[in-house]
């Protein structure tokens, strides 16, 4: 009697929390699925499935794979600071060899989007879709890939994202001395070419030039990791870049509807350039930044900024208690692409393919990372063939047992 009397007032202080027991179930179950079907050549990519869902005819969606598995990457970071799992931290290494070997097939340092084997039986595939990015040829260990180019500002936010949380999350020297040798490689990389990502042959594919609060992030990340060989370098472009930040954000923010990833990328750039930010007059432009930031996406149903907002900030019951909402919603969507028409459903306003308020979570168009999307887009999704990864429930579930806000 008395070991089901505890039980049951575990039960009942787990309900109050605000998540069932489930919720660790499903997140575990999500970062086996990506181990399983998601990590093919070391870095994520999503599997095409025939309809009964029995094995994997394809891989897509590799242009974002850098990108991914840099979210990926602090996801696991997290979980192994929460639970000491040996299974988190060989996903975190992993990630990081995944995210090392993007640097190393391009034979200069440059960030691949992604890369796989010439011979997989998915190469054509793959390189078809992304042709427009420009595929490149390179061998590693005797053995040929294939990798695509034209590398974006995303693709370096999302892998320095996870870097600097890894660094903090998981006390091990290797994976530390790891995490700071990559980002060293892929920082100076930048550097030595004046912030333009520059392809094979000359052509670049970006540039940070415009992005002063991009430059500090990989700066900031860059000397919390490295700072004999970045310190410096990141005071010295404090001191003339800060008080700049606030503008490409704010012209980001003046839409709140249009091209929303650029929020997510906001949001992932801010995180590491405050909280590695000591106090003075370079945090505050930093801060009025994210301001700027959080007047635009507040109100917008989303858990991943929910946290990050949390990390920076501290405890808001009421924001806290919506993003125990949001995670128990994500829960109830498909985890195939499956097409969604809401229109008719909810009012639209602007133009017939958005809502005049946010739609539910669990309603939400399907897409690969929920929280990057727009909350007020009324369609979209695929054939229900591409299994999403999962990654936006795994990252803010564990980001959110991390900083208490789900027990």
């Amino acid at each position: 009697m008395k070991g089901r009397a505890s039980l049951s007032v575990c039960g009942i202080a787990l309900a109050l929390c605000g998540l069932a027991p489930a919720a660790e179930s499903d997140a575990l179950s999500i970062s086996q699925t990506i181990q399983a079907r998601h990590l093919p050549y070391g870095a994520i990519l999503d599997p095409v499935l025939p309809s009964d869902g029995s094995q994997v005819v394809s891989y897509t969606r590799c242009g974002d794979s850098a990108v991914w598995t840099g979210h990926y990457l602090a996801a696991e970071s997290f979980r192994y600071q929460v639970t000491r799992s040996a299974d988190a931290l060989d996903n975190v290494r992993r990630a990081l060899a995944g995210l090392r070997f993007l640097a190393d097939v391009t034979g200069s340092g440059l960030l691949a989007r992604c890369a796989f084997p010439a011979d997989s039986p998915y190469a054509q595939a793959m390189a078809g879709e992304e042709s427009s990015h420009g595929v490149y040829t390179a061998e590693v260990d005797g053995r040929a890939w294939l990798w695509i180019g034209d590398t974006s500002r995303d693709q370096y936010a999302g892998v320095f994202f996870g870097l600097g949380v890894t660094f903090d999350m998981v006390p091990d020297g290797q994976v530390r001395a790891d995490a700071a040798a990559l980002a060293t490689r892929l920082l100076a990389f930048l550097l030595d070419h004046a912030w333009n990502v520059v392809m094979p042959g000359g052509d670049v594919s970006t540039s940070l030039l415009i992005r002063p609060d991009q430059q500090l992030t990989l700066l900031q990340v860059g000397r919390h990791l490295n700072v004999s060989r970045f310190g410096s370098s990141y005071s010295r472009e404090a001191s003339t870049l800060a008080a700049g930040t606030p503008i490409p954000v704010g012209i980001d923010a003046a839409d709140n509807r249009d091209s929303y990833f650029k929020f997510n990328l906001d949001e992932i750039n801010l995180f590491n350039l405050l909280r590695l930010q000591g106090n003075g007059l370079t945090k505050l432009w930093y801060a009025g930044a994210w301001d700027l930031l959080h007047a635009a996406v507040s109100g917008h149903g989303n858990a991943h900024f929910n946290m990050i907002d949390r990390a920076l900030h501290g405890p808001d019951a009421a924001r806290d208690g919506e993003t125990r909402s949001l995670l128990e919603a994500w829960l109830k969507r498909p985890r195939t692409d499956i097409y969604v028409d809401l229109r008719g459903r909810f009012p639209a306003c602007g133009s017939p393919d958005q809502a005049c308020q946010p739609i539910p979570v669990e309603l939400r168009p399907t897409t690969d990372f929920l929280w990057q999307r727009s909350p007020f887009q009324l369609y979209g999704g695929g054939s229900g063939t591409i299994e999403g990864a999962g990654i936006d429930y795994i990252l803010p579930y564990w980001m959110a047992r991390y900083y208490g806000v789900v027990q």
